[in-house]
Parts: C-alpha cells; structure tokens; sequence
C-alpha cells in the first residue's frame, strides 16, 4: 500500500477548507510588509491558500506554494491561477532549489518528525537570499500530542529546540508574535557573516 504522502491531510481537506479561519493572516500581513516590494515568497504547507497565501498575495507577494494534498492543491490553484503550486511533500519540494525573500510555514512544522522539522529548516536557509527571513510557528513548549483533525501526532521541539535547529542553520531569531489564536510565530533570519575589511 502506497505511503500517505499528505500525513492525512488529503483524507480530511473537505473539514479542513471549510473549518479553516482567518487566524493567523493579520500577523502574516505584518510580517510581509518587512520583506521588499514585490517579494518571492515560498508558503510551505500552503493547503488552499486560505489564509496565508492570500494574505500574502494581497500585500503584492509573488508566492509559491507547496502542499502533499491534490485536493488543497487543486483548491489552491483554482482560487489562486497567478501563483504557482506543486503536490509534493515540503521535505522533497524542488521548489527549495530557487532563492526567496521569505519561506513561511504555519501549522506545518510540528506536524513532521523532529529529524525531518531540521531537514526542512536546513533547506529553508540555502534556499533564502541573504536577507531573507523565515516565519513559522511552533508551541515553545517542548510537547508532542494528537491533531484533531489528522489523529497523527505532532512534535514540538520547544524554543530551545527550535533555536538550536536554525541556528545551525545559520538562521536566527529576530522576532516572535503571537496571533489571535494564541499561536506562536518565531521571525528568523540568516546570520550575517564578517566579510572582513575591503582595503
């Protein structure tokens, strides 16, 4: 039997689009208005595009989206023609060969194993452009638990976790926010590197 690429996401879409809300967009349109004008930016995990990616779009993102679901998928591009969007898992996307303003992932992170949480944060940094930043969210608690609507369990690997994991990632915490559903949001960006003197 052929492995569920989705993490069950694919079995629940119909319950997701319709209970999806709008938590969330405020802070992703405040994080977007840090980034240039017209910035590229990779939505992991973007299911329909319903809310991020359209808030994003609405503040004059060029977005790419990335989703293991075929119905969000086909949701999203349906809803979202000008934006570009594959089925794949974020872990093997081959989006993360261009460069970007900005990745965000909301509601995705946690949902991955801790090993494959790092692969993901690793691929972000080489796939940012120097002063990119990266925006997702994660509990600062170091807890794993059952998602409601999936059954599967998610892992948080809690602030201490998180920092260790882009800071070997040659990212680093600039900011953290909090939305209106209480989720934590942590702002990254690459570490800039001494260059040296020019003589």
């Amino acid at each position: 039997m052929q492995a569920d690429r989705s993490n069950g996401w694919e079995a629940v879409a119909p319950r997701f689009m319709a209970e999806r809300s709008v938590i969330g967009a405020a802070t992703v349109r405040a994080w977007c208005r840090t980034l240039p004008a017209g910035a590229s930016v990779l939505d992991l995990g973007c299911g329909s595009g319903v809310p991020i990616s359209e808030a994003l779009i609405g503040e004059g993102c060029v977005v790419y989206g990335v989703d293991a679901s075929p119905s969000l998928v086909a949701a999203f591009h349906q809803r979202f023609p000008q934006a570009q969007v594959v089925c794949e898992p974020v872990e093997e996307s081959g989006f993360f060969d261009r460069q970007y303003d900005g990745v965000v992932a909301v509601g995705l992170l946690f949902l991955l194993r801790p090993d494959v949480q790092r692969a993901v944060i690793r691929r972000v940094s080489a796939a940012l452009k120097a002063d990119g930043r990266f925006l997702f969210t994660a509990p600062v608690q170091a807890v794993t638990w059952t998602d409601l609507m999936t059954g599967r369990l998610s892992v948080s690997l809690g602030d201490e976790g998180y920092r260790r994991a882009l800071a070997d990632a040659d990212l680093s915490v600039i900011g953290e926010y909090s939305d209106e559903g209480k989720n934590h949001y942590y702002d990254a960006a690459k570490k800039q590197r001494d260059m040296g003197s020019d003589d």
